[in-house]
């Protein structure tokens, strides 16, 4: 049996080889590899696997030796014609998710990105580009928290940066597609939301400071029978509106200030981050949101020391009284001793007051020695030892995960719901080419 079980495997590898040469031999384009991963081992203190910690009704948590996953996503591109300075670009994109357990375990594989885009193709409108397919869409987020404040990605196809004579303007149509009610089959339970996502970008407004203006409306795209049963509900559509400052040569670093207001099915669709309605049935409360994010990185000693801040507002507020108002601050300073050693401090705070019910808290603090490929927060790749301490009162907890606190990752005998506190430690390494 192990003799034939060889006897495959080098027939497997023989033909992986001779379809390797044959691509090579007739000039196959050039690839190019992006990826990014994070993975690890940790534990509690007191027994038991790696809790990580996060405010019930929190947007994110802050992520600094506080994730409990491995996750991978795994691109290839290639240009694919090119004449002039008209070319067309493939790109494809494989995530990976696992639990982090075990060698050989249950693992989440999904097709992130899969698009073609055209440079200069329309005439009409030179240094243009026109796309369509699957694809991560202008995302913003807030690096330390990795929380996405507007992020349409998903399906589409759009055209981007037209030259409007100041800034460029980026139209595309994106689609999330939710569920419908299980009980009540013959309405159909899948439901098409479409967005359009309207960006007017690299607006100049001062020295290395550009403004971007943003309009998101979604729409939930139902047939005869789910218009009947959904009555015309106010999540059936939704809007968002953006304005955000983008200033580089910011000492040393960047820093990003978005302010929006978004309404009914955008924002009830779990973070409002300007998708209709994923993976949700349109069947929602309506309501309102206005949110307030600041966050960037600057040197405050050039070589030496680092740091990372967040600072988020978010106020939502739903006819059901579900809504809540979330606050979070966080600030993540790093000590270099070399150009591949540092010390890394992340203290987070989230404050989450729901319209109905009792006010949570929780703050967590890491400290983490780090080994990377270079001077910076944003180097990698990196490898990092930590300790991580959180602190919260009991009504953050989420009542659907009492074998933890506030937990994202895999469940820790050590912590239960009757606790006020927890130390998780562990090895973690994290890389993005």
């Amino acid at each position: 049996m192990k003799m034939l079980s060889n006897a495959i495997s080098k027939n497997v590898l023989g033909g992986a080889l001779c379809l390797a040469s044959g691509l090579s031999a007739a000039a196959a384009p050039d690839i190019d590899f992006t990826g990014y991963a994070r993975s690890g081992v940790g534990n509690t203190a007191g027994g038991g696997d790696q809790a990580c910690f996060q405010a019930n009704g929190a947007g994110a948590k802050y992520r600094l030796g506080n994730e409990c996953e491995t996750y991978a996503e795994l691109g290839f591109g290639s240009t694919l014609y090119e004449e002039g300075d008209k070319s067309f670009y493939f790109n494809s994109m494989v995530g990976y998710f696992s639990d982090q357990l075990n060698d050989s375990e249950d693992t989440s594989v999904e097709m992130r990105q899969l698009y073609v885009q055209g440079d200069n193709i329309v005439e009409a409108l030179p240094g243009a580009s026109i796309w369509a397919g699957k694809r991560f869409y202008r995302r913003h987020d807030v690096h330390m928290n990795d929380f996405f404040y507007w992020d349409s990605t998903g399906p589409g196809a759009g055209i981007e940066n037209i030259d409007v004579g100041t800034g460029k303007l980026n139209l595309a149509w994106m689609r999330a597609t939710g569920s419908g009610d299980t009980e009540y089959p013959d309405a159909g339970n899948r439901i098409s939301n479409d967005t359009l996502d309207i960006r007017w970008s690299d607006i100049p407004v001062n020295t290395d400071g550009k403004l971007v203006l943003g309009y998101n409306y979604g729409r939930a795209q139902l047939n005869d029978a789910q218009e009947q049963f959904y009555d015309d509900s106010e999540a059936e559509r939704g809007h968002l509106f953006t304005a955000q400052h983008e200033q580089s040569n910011w000492f040393g670093g960047s820093n990003k200030f978005a302010v929006q207001y978004g309404t009914d099915g955008i924002i009830n669709s779990g973070n409002g981050q300007g998708r209709m309605n994923a993976l949700q049935s349109p069947d929602q409360p309506g309501g309102d949101m206005l949110r307030v994010i600041n966050h960037g990185n600057v040197w405050l000693s050039p070589g030496k020391v680092d740091l990372l801040y967040a600072a988020i507002y978010e106020k939502k507020d739903f006819d059901d009284d579900s809504g809540a108002t979330w606050m979070s601050a966080g600030v993540r300073p790093s000590y270099y001793w070399s150009d591949n050693l540092s010390t890394a401090l992340e203290v987070g705070y989230d404050y989450v007051e729901p319209e109905v019910g009792t006010d949570r808290r929780l703050t967590k603090v890491t400290l983490a020695q780090q080994w990377a490929a270079g001077l910076s927060g944003f180097a990698r790749p990196v490898i990092r030892t930590f300790v991580t301490y959180a602190d919260w009162n009991g009504d953050a907890f989420n009542a659907d995960q009492s074998s933890r606190a506030i937990d994202v990752g895999n469940a820790s005998d050590a912590i239960t719901i009757d606790d006020s506190d927890g130390m998780t430690f562990g090895v973690q390494m994290d890389v993005w080419f």
